[in-house]
């Protein structure tokens, strides 16, 4: 095939252009529920709650198509192109529109710089990611076993399952009362980590042919139907916890390193980079 003509694999695609439609119908929900605040909370409370589920959805074909993409064998750079744009629009335009309309509408100058703030640097995490990818600067290290800065799909699902979380609180009413302060803040520190230096394992050896021993898959078969029966509040749990373990990662020693990362899905390595690309 020539150069000129990129290579377009369907599956794969398929998945992003999942994450992309699930992306643009959250930013429709909001802007939906925007027009109603006003005259209609309970309904523009309603639009929002769908928002988060189609984030959330997202955050799920995103995980799918890198994991078929790598499983086919059918990496490429349209792929790679085409993931991140729907990553701004599912993981950086929506949950800012989200936050700013839902959180900080009563402070219009501070809500629009905070939003603003999430969204420049989740696409600056997205165009750096791309030139390291581009350039094979971490193509058998980092790139393969870690990321770089706190992955933008999963600030993304934190802020989401967290509003969720804090709906739940609020026993079911559709507005979040003085929780939604809580958001603000979580923006800003979600801007700083994606920009970070700190270190994430990528679990991209996860994929359909990793194999794992039966109390490991009893495990992992646990937490999965005990998060879909508590979804309220476990999405939030496993989020925050992907965050921390970034933060305190430095401070574990090898050997935890290896096992933490190993039950959930990596693969073992002899050697686990310390340096971003």
């Amino acid at each position: 095939m020539s150069e000129n003509h990129p290579k377009i694999y369907l599956l794969p695609n398929l998945m992003t252009a999942g994450n992309l439609f699930c992306g643009f119908t959250a930013t429709l929900k909001i802007l939906e529920g925007a027009l109603l605040q006003s005259s209609n909370s309970d309904a523009a409370g309603d639009l929002f709650h769908a928002a988060i589920w189609f984030v959330l959805g997202a955050f799920v074909f995103d995980f799918l198509d890198g994991r078929l993409a790598r499983l086919g064998g059918h990496e490429s750079p349209f792929g790679r192109e085409f993931d991140s744009l729907a990553d701004i629009v599912s993981f950086g335009l929506a949950p800012a529109l989200m936050v700013y309309r839902v959180v900080l509408q009563e402070f219009p100058r501070a809500c629009w710089i905070i939003a603003f703030v999430y969204l420049a640097c989740g696409a600056l995490r997205l165009a750096r990611f791309n030139t390291a990818a581009a350039n094979h600067e971490a193509a058998d290290t980092d790139d393969k076993k870690n990321f770089t800065g706190f992955p933008i799909p999963a600030a993304a699902g934190l802020i989401a399952s967290i509003t969720l979380f804090l709906l739940w609180l609020a026993e079911g009413e559709h507005h979040l009362g003085s929780w939604r302060f809580v958001l603000p803040p979580l923006l800003l520190f979600l801007s700083f980590m994606m920009f970070s230096r700190f270190q994430y394992p990528s679990f991209k050896a996860l994929n359909w042919k990793t194999k794992k021993s039966i109390p490991r898959f009893l495990v992992i078969s646990l937490i999965l139907i005990f998060t879909v029966l508590n979804y309220e509040w476990m999405p939030a749990v496993l989020f925050l916890a992907y965050l921390l373990y970034g933060v305190f990662r430095p401070w574990l020693s090898r050997e935890w390193r290896r096992e933490i990362e190993e039950e959930i899905g990596e693969e073992a390595s002899a050697e686990t980079p310390e340096h971003a690309p």
